[in-house]
């Protein structure tokens, strides 16, 4: 974390997570628990494979609004089997490379006929480090998966999401990032991505079902402008209008990682 002051308005929040949040990725395959008690995120290890441009990026160009398609391009036979057969929303994080902290995010909804239609193609951001699929606390990268989608929060007002909305001063945060950009309003709006944490809770719970170890606080969050310590980043406008456009009826899920690793 050289070079990077991260200042939560939460004593509790700044131990187990910073901006961009830090995170793993166990080889668990299967729907969300609805014990919530004990619920593990639901999760699918897709692995790590070699750095990969162009499969990332003929995910996207293939990917253009509206287009309706049987699958979704870029995934492979072990990602998209791991899809919950109930969910007909898939948020698309594709990395650039394994070791890059650029990528593209695309919402992918699933007609009554199975067949899959394209949202916009946004740019993003994820972590310093990259992709990994033995995430860790503090390892700088993003973990490969595919992550239900259940609740959000924000230090602003809800802007009209359906998932439930935790407003909270809690959501503040403050300080410098990888690039010496200001991290002020990175918190403004969030979505916690199932990875290590609770379902149903907060996205600022801190409980972390397999271990601290194993990092958490895995968000899609407002980008500022630079790599995130483990989340995925969106503009402020495309975070309101991606809160707007999930719903749990739809069982939501992001399948994020490199293109070579989603490929699988």
């Amino acid at each position: 974390m050289a070079g990077v002051t991260a200042v939560l308005s939460l004593a509790t929040a700044a131990a187990w997570f910073g901006i961009g949040s830090i995170g793993p990725i166990g080889p668990v395959i299967g729907p969300r628990s609805q014990d919530r008690a004990a619920a593990v995120p639901a999760v699918v290890r897709t692995g790590a494979g070699p750095p990969s441009a162009t499969v990332a990026d003929a995910a996207q160009d293939n990917a253009p609004a509206g287009r309706e398609t049987d699958r979704i391009p870029g995934l492979g036979p072990a990602t998209l089997a791991a899809i919950p057969a109930a969910s007909h929303q898939v948020l698309l994080a594709s990395g650039r490379a394994k070791d890059s902290s650029d990528s593209t995010v695309t919402l992918w909804t699933r007609a009554a006929d199975g067949r899959w239609r394209a949202g916009a193609v946004w740019p993003a951001h994820n972590a310093l480090r990259g992709w990994t699929g033995t995430h860790h606390e503090g390892d700088l990268h993003s973990p490969v998966g595919i992550f239900t989608l259940s609740d959000a929060g924000g230090f602003k007002p809800d802007p009209g999401s359906r998932l439930p909305y935790h407003r909270s001063q809690g959501f503040t945060a403050g300080g410098t990032g990888f690039r010496g950009e200001a991290l002020g309003g990175s918190f403004d709006y969030v979505i916690a991505i199932d990875y290590n944490r609770v379902p149903g809770a907060s996205p600022l719970d801190s409980r972390q079902p397999l271990g601290k170890g194993r990092g958490g606080g895995i968000w899609i969050h407002v980008d500022h402008g630079g790599p995130t310590h483990g989340c995925v980043s969106l503009s402020a406008a495309h975070m309101v209008d991606l809160l707007r456009a999930l719903d749990p009826r739809s069982h939501p899920v992001i399948a994020m990682g490199d293109g070579a690793a989603l490929a699988r």
